[in-house]
């Protein structure tokens, strides 16, 4: 059968698909992704990719919508707009795809397509809506395209106990962040407590000081702390070192805790992990991700300007954070795998 999975031009949104369309390759289908932007990067998954729109930029979008409704950004900077810009926005991202899309389509001819919430699938073939957020799917379609039909199933990737009552297929969320090894330093047992400090692969249009303040606090706490992609300048403290690049789901096991930006991807592969998390309220989902941890009992959610000695200390310190951690780790294990999901889908097409 042929397969095609369509995803917004962002790393973050069309890496949660790569264990899914992997493993619908391998059960023997045809499976193209069509996307564009940073995201055509999954091709070094293996998988066959379309670039639906040519020298695609999500920044320069972003810009100009923002100037068009500038109350509303300023809220989505605050993570209090809902889904209200997050619709604005992807319904102009989807706009410069619709073209490419169409092409792309009538070319593969797909029985099936699978999409992620904030990718507008072609209309006149099923569509699966695979979940690739804690935010509920649905809700993120009809922001973007009012008039979408329901879709033909939904996948859902939420861990029951962090965010109840979801609807759908439910399959655990396979953290994918990249080819290539990590660095052998960063998979090694640590001498004591490490801790990761990830920033988002999307530039923002405010000042990120996460790791600036996350420096500022770690010479006074008993751990390692390493910079994944370093924005900061000047000397380290003994206690921080940086790498340019690792694939964070492969590090994770040998790290006490992690600090970062509150992104879907990174929030998830911490629960997978089982590992406390310490999630900056940020812009877009991010606020209600560090919410939902937190509620849990599985990290904690700081403003930026919040993390200090204390808090750091208390990330890798406090059971009960790690109990919880460990809890969600356990129940995301126990969910099915993106194999049983494969003959569902078959018969959708």
């Amino acid at each position: 059968m042929r397969i095609l999975v369509v995803s917004a031009p962002l790393l973050g949104h069309v890496f949660p698909l790569v264990p899914l369309a992997r493993v619908l390759r391998d059960a023997g289908h045809d499976v193209l992704v069509a996307t564009a932007g940073d995201a055509l990067a999954v091709g070094q998954a293996g998988l066959a990719v379309h670039d639906v729109a040519p020298g695609l930029r999500f920044g320069p979008v972003a810009a100009r919508v923002a100037l068009r409704h500038p109350l509303l950004a300023r809220s989505e900077m605050a993570g209090r707009a809902g889904t209200r810009m997050v619709g604005k926005l992807f319904a102009a991202v989807n706009e410069r795809m619709a073209r490419g899309l169409a092409e792309a389509t009538a070319r593969h001819q797909p029985a099936l397509v699978v999409h992620e919430p904030l990718a507008v699938p072609p209309r006149g073939v099923p569509a699966v809506l695979h979940e690739n957020s804690l935010y509920d799917g649905p809700a993120l379609v009809s922001a973007v395209d009012p008039q979408a039909p329901p879709p033909a199933a939904i996948i859902s990737i939420a861990p029951p106990s962090v965010l109840p009552g979801r609807s759908g297929l439910p399959m655990r969320a396979v953290p994918y962040a990249g080819e290539g090894a990590p660095p052998p330093e960063l998979t090694a047992p640590p001498r004591r407590a490490r801790v990761l400090v990830s920033r988002s692969t999307v530039p923002g249009p405010g000042r990120d000081r996460l790791m600036r303040t996350v420096v500022a606090a770690a010479a006074e706490v008993d751990a390692d702390f390493v910079l994944l992609r370093p924005d900061v300048r000047g000397p380290l403290p003994a206690n921080v070192t940086a790498t340019g690049w690792a694939p964070i789901p492969d590090v994770l096991a040998q790290c006490a805790g992690i600090v970062h930006h509150g992104g879907a991807g990174t929030t998830l592969a911490a629960l997978h992990a089982g590992v406390p998390q310490l999630v900056t309220n940020g812009p877009g989902d991010r606020r209600h991700n560090a919410g939902l941890v937190a509620r849990r009992g599985a990290g904690l959610a700081l403003d930026e300007r919040d993390i200090t000695p204390a808090a750091l200390t208390r990330l890798i310190t406090d059971g009960s954070l790690a109990k919880a951690a460990a809890e969600v780790r356990d129940e995301m294990a126990a969910m099915p795998g993106p194999e049983t999901v494969v003959e569902v889908l078959a018969r959708l097409g």
